[in-house]
């Protein structure tokens, strides 16, 4: 499952900005996300999903590309943990 909604849905609820106006596939920089931006979004993100997120990954410049990232550190975090009693 995508992390895409969550993190339109956080995109929203953090800067105002309707998950609608921002293309998945576009630089957040492009839309006016700056570096000190970005960074202090993917502390919410780790805080949020309590996951740790790879430093730095290229991929985390779209909204899509940051989406994957986060699946697959779910996806490790959740492979992680040891099997429920």
């Amino acid at each position: 499952m995508s992390s895409l909604k969550e993190l339109q849905d956080l995109v929203q609820e953090k800067y105002g900005v309707d998950p609608a106006a921002l293309d998945p596939h576009e630089s957040m920089r492009e839309k006016g996300f700056d570096s000190l931006a970005i960074v202090e979004f993917l502390f919410e993100i780790e805080d949020r999903f309590k996951i740790s997120l790879p430093d730095p990954d290229p991929s985390i410049e779209t909204l899509a590309g940051l989406a994957a990232v986060v699946d697959r550190a779910r996806a490790e975090q959740a492979a992680a943990q040891p099997p429920a009693a």
